[in-house]
């Protein structure tokens, strides 16, 4: 199978045998849902407006990032920049690489290219769908990914944890060598925590755990050559995605997709020298506050009980037994991590800082799951 570059719904030879004119049925599609209120006809009004008068995809990009700051779209999941988002609806709608060069953004459209982009903005304004599930593209780590509504969109800052292959823990890393050389390039900077002063030997042997699409496993892959990675999900569907993208670059040899709640169909041996997990972790209070583009996601990849913490409890427990005497253990808990905090004062989490943006992940070793696992135990029931 491979990767989806233009999906069905939106291409050009499906949107060549409408008028470009034709927004009215924006209106009919508004009736329906009432809460859009007078938004369906300043909609189709300004869409006509924009194919008539617009010319070049400089003209577009700007109208696309105007229309979705005038109809409040959240623009949060792949991206949080709306000059972004709008460059990549527009270069997809046009069948163009969202990285083509900036030489290209003085040309004028045809009708039929202006129609492309104007009705798959219709659709992200009305729907409130993310782009990623419209397009079913999204990049993770500089490399692309087919997502869709049975996983979340990829957008956690371990990419750049990957990027720098976990500079400085573990030792000889590619990342490490140009540190010092090319100032452009900031490292991620890491608490002075024990952690952060041990060189840990290359990992041999990786798990992605709550993997969802596979994003994390197969960048984790790309870093980590001469690594194994295995990559667990409880979701057969999220499985059935990250097959897809397993497939389309090429490392089914390197990446193994298993199906398991946590840690339980995987073999306590202390076999991984790196687990890397972005599990569930947003409290009740923010579910129940999610703008509408976020319900479009599998709610089970984010709720995790009241407090966010259900599923980390259980990797902090447990993850000793996976763990290499030399493992480290990578986990994001994002704004849950104050209850982190709340729930074991007396445990100094590494937590690590971003040049990029990002917050709430933390990093801890072998010996200190091992030193703390009583304190863990606590909030393990059962066990």
């Amino acid at each position: 199978m491979t990767m989806n570059t233009h999906s069905d719904t939106h291409s050009l030879n499906n949107l060549s045998n409408n008028s470009p004119n034709n927004f009215n049925h924006v209106n009919d599609v508004c009736d329906e849902q009432a809460d859009f209120g007078l938004m369906g006809s300043h909609l189709a009004n300004s869409l006509a407006q924009a194919s008539q008068q617009l010319v070049s995809i400089r003209d577009f990009i700007r109208f696309v990032v105007t229309s979705l700051k005038e109809h409040d779209v959240v623009v949060a999941q792949g991206t949080t920049d709306p000059f972004v988002e709008a460059n990549t609806l527009v270069m997809y709608a046009l069948s163009l690489d969202c990285f083509s060069d900036e030489s290209i953004l003085d040309c004028r459209l045809i009708d039929v290219e202006k129609h492309a982009i104007l009705t798959l903005l219709e659709q992200r304004i009305i729907e409130r769908k993310p782009l990623s599930y419209l397009i079913n593209l999204s990049y993770f780590c500089d490399l692309p990914f087919y997502v869709d509504e049975r996983v979340l969109i990829p957008r956690s800052p371990i990419a750049e944890l990957i990027r720098q292959q976990f500079y400085p823990y573990f030792e000889t890393n590619e990342f490490a060598k140009t540190v010092g050389t090319q100032t452009s390039d900031k490292a991620t900077h890491w608490h002075e925590h024990g952690l952060a002063r041990k060189h840990l030997p290359q990992p041999d042997r990786i798990l992605d755990l709550c993997t969802g699409s596979g994003c994390i496993a197969i960048a984790l892959a790309s870093r980590f050559v001469d690594a194994s990675v295995d990559a667990s999900d409880i979701d057969k569907d999220a499985l059935e995605v990250a097959a897809v993208n397993v497939e389309h670059h090429g490392i089914e040899h390197q990446v193994n997709l298993i199906e398991s709640n946590l840690f339980d169909k995987l073999p306590a041996n202390n076999q991984y020298d790196l687990i890397v997990t972005n599990p569930p972790y947003v409290d009740a209070a923010t579910m129940a506050d999610l703008p509408p583009e976020f319900l479009h996601e599998p709610d089970h990849a984010l709720a995790a009980g009241q407090d966010g913490l259900d599923l980390v409890h259980q990797i902090l427990y447990h993850a000793s037994d996976y763990l290499s005497n030399d493992g480290l253990l990578v986990c994001e808990v994002g704004d849950s991590a104050w209850a982190l905090r709340q729930a074991y004062p007396n445990i100094q989490f590494d937590w690590l800082s971003f040049a990029h943006g990002g917050h709430g992940i933390f990093a801890m070793d072998y010996d200190e799951l091992i030193e703390n696992r009583e304190h863990f135990a606590e909030y393990v029931k059962g066990e």
